[in-house]
């Protein structure tokens, strides 16, 4: 008698000596000499390690980081309000959400190809079998039914980590995108503390514009007296006159800046019918500043991790692609029913099954994966010299803010004087004139001295509170890293200071 047969594989022995085969083969395909050219700036290269040099306006030093909600310091309800109102409805918020939301499907897929698959199916057919074919009579040239119920599974062996480092590469882009978001809620923030800044400067300067029309209607009444009581000229009368038109249209125009700046606040928190009211900007408090550039800057803003995340997220991206230099082994099996003729497909007889590695070696692909593999060092290199061009701008943005911060206040100090001898300039003129010693040209000349100090005066007082908003942003505005990003920078830190 014939031994009996057995449903033991027997493909195991073949198939780890194919296995090895491959693996000493995939030297074929090499990505050799395909390096990144860029290098990551270091915090110490701009000033702002614990040694730190100078850095423009200042040395870097440790300081408190700016709190989460800085603009309260400003110490108004009204911005308050619509601040927290942006944060909650703004629609451009609500695109980095999901963008975020895209992300994170993304780290799903990632993780999923790491797994098992399984798949089910189910196929009926009614076919005519050739007579010339595998099938001999009574099948051949006949009409017949088949049928097959089957699960399918494989699984990749990730044996050279390519389903990994893409993983790793999809939590790079997603912490990069949420990173993106608190720096989205950063600027709107910022955007609105300065668009109502603005809008107080706006009303400060109304404010002098209907002075001085008050006080031109006033010197036109003085005018016209004299006038009448022949003491001048029409020629002072038209001067005054001429006067009255242009301080109205400044008014107008000032009211003009008023509502489109009112428009672009209600445009920021998304609600076309918020009511928002103009405030002195005496009724915002100036924020208190650090003076040197803290020596964690790049630490403290959003951005800044975003774009360390992005060259992260490429690091891997490349690890992934060198993977495809490797043999790719699946173990593939199915397992399920089939027979000819649909009313035997339950009978035991029905079962089928195999499983079986499969094997997949790039030997010659014309270049394809080195193509591939450059094109993700590109994308490192960009995303390095994103990141260089980040710090280097985050550097700039705070030690600018705080080099007009110190302007302003001396600016601020010697208009304070300018202004005083310009009011006691414009008495004295205004005098003279009433004693008949001066003309009215003298008045106006004096008035309008006044005016432009007047101007200046708000202007300084609206840029001081502005710059100080936006050295809170360019200082992170009170964003802090989560443990993942602190982890990832002390990584690169410890890579940079090995021998």
């Amino acid at each position: 008698m014939k031994p009996e047969r057995t449903n033991r594989p027997r493909f195991a022995p073949a198939a780890w000596t194919v296995l090895a085969l491959a693996m000493l083969a995939s030297g074929c395909a090499s990505y050799q000499g395909i390096e990144p050219q860029s290098t990551l700036r270091t915090p110490e290269s701009l000033g702002l390690g614990k040694a730190a040099g100078t850095v423009a306006s200042g040395l870097a030093a440790e300081a408190a980081p700016v709190n989460a909600e800085w603009w309260h310091a400003f110490g108004d309800a009204g911005l308050d309000r619509l601040i927290a109102q942006a944060l909650k409805d703004s629609p451009s918020l609500k695109v980095a959400q999901a963008r975020i939301a895209r992300a994170r499907a993304a780290v799903e897929a990632a993780h999923a190809a790491e797994l098992p698959q399984v798949s089910g199916e189910l196929d009926l057919q009614r076919q005519r079998y050739t007579e010339n074919g595998l099938f001999p009579p009574p099948i051949a040239g006949s009409m017949r039914n088949s049928a097959t119920l089957q699960a399918n599974g494989s699984w990749e062996l990730d044996f050279f980590g390519k389903h990994r480092q893409a993983l790793d590469a999809a939590l790079g882009t997603t912490r990069a995108a949420e990173a993106d978001a608190d720096a989205a809620r950063v600027l709107l923030a910022s955007n609105i503390a300065r668009a109502y800044i603005q809008l107080a400067r706006l009303h400060d300067q109304l404010q002098v514009a209907e002075r001085t029309l008050a006080q031109r209607q006033a010197s036109h009444g003085l005018v016209r007296d004299r006038f009448n009581a022949g003491l001048d000229t029409a020629l002072e009368l038209r001067q005054s006159e001429g006067s009255l038109p242009e301080a109205r249209q400044q008014i107008e125009a000032v009211a003009e800046q008023i509502e489109l700046t009112r428009h672009a606040i209600a445009a920021l928190v998304a609600d076309p019918q918020a009511a928002v009211e103009a405030k002195p900007l005496a009724a915002l408090k100036p924020v208190p500043v650090a003076g040197p550039l803290p020596a964690d800057l790049l630490g403290r803003r959003a951005d800044v991790a975003a774009a360390r995340w992005r060259v992260e997220a490429a690091t891997h991206d490349i690890r992934s692609a060198k993977a495809d230099f490797y043999p790719n082994i699946n173990i593939a099996g199915f397992i399920g029913l089939s027979s000819l003729g649909v009313g035997k497909l339950l009978e035991p007889g029905s079962l089928q099954w195999g499983v079986g590695p499969a094997i997949h070696l790039p030997i010659f692909d014309a270049g394809r994966l080195r193509a591939g593999l450059r094109g993700k060092t590109a994308d490192l290199d960009i995303a390095i010299e994103t990141y260089n061009s980040t710090v280097i701008d985050a550097v700039k943005d705070a030690a600018d803010q705080l080099a007009s911060l110190r302007s302003i206040a001396r600016q601020q100090k010697e208009e304070a004087d300018a202004l005083s001898s310009a009011e006691a300039a414009y008495d004295i003129a205004l005098q003279r004139y009433r004693a008949g010693l001066g003309t009215y040209l003298n008045v106006l000349t004096a008035e309008s001295s006044v005016l432009q100090q007047r101007r200046l005066s708000v202007d300084l007082a609206g840029r001081a509170l502005d710059a100080q908003v936006q050295l809170m942003r360019a200082l992170g505005g009170g964003w802090q890293p989560d443990a993942r990003t602190a982890q990832l920078e002390s990584n690169e830190s410890s890579k940079k200071e090995q021998p």
